[in-house]
């Protein structure tokens, strides 16, 4: 069953399976996670997060949770800003390390955060709504992860 959503495009569920069916019957659901894609990546007020740099940061979001096909995926369409994808930049070489430390620790190690990680993104230049905008981005992309792996756990793969 081939499908038009990113998550589902990651997943092989054959016309008849089980898992055709359960996809088949929750369609909105995955129609929803699509929107919802769209709105956090390319959304209507970008405010200070071009594209590029929204699809290096959802990469490296998926490389941090060991999917790196969904890294990939987000990482050929971050051109200049690709690099931003490796796990391994900071971020320094293009200003951006003050938004890459938060993005890391929203995606890796959320039970540490704390007030710090806010106030430094505000001295970095981050404003509130911006603050929000990359807590969104994560939040989906985080979802989105957790989506494909319980797609493959449905169809036996090893998640």
């Amino acid at each position: 069953m081939k499908q038009s959503t990113t998550a589902l495009s990651f997943i092989d569920a054959p016309a008849g399976t089980g898992l055709a069916d359960a996809i088949a019957s929750r369609s909105s659901i995955f129609d929803m996670t699509q929107a919802a894609e769209e709105a956090v990546l390319r959304p209507a007020e970008t405010g200070a997060w071009s594209y590029e740099l929204r699809a290096a940061l959802a990469a490296r979001i998926a490389f941090l949770n060991d999917e790196s096909a969904l890294g990939a995926h987000y990482q050929a369409g971050a051109g200049s800003l690709a690099s931003l994808a490796d796990v391994a930049n900071d971020g320094a070489a293009t200003d951006y390390a003050a938004v890459v430390a938060f993005m890391d620790m929203a995606a890796a190690r959320t039970k540490s955060a704390a007030a710090e990680d806010i106030a430094t993104l505000k001295e970095a230049g981050v404003g509130d709504a911006d603050i929000v905008r990359l807590a969104e981005l994560n939040a989906f992309i985080s979802y989105q992860v957790r989506v494909i792996a319980g797609l493959r756990l449905l169809k036996g793969d090893n998640a």
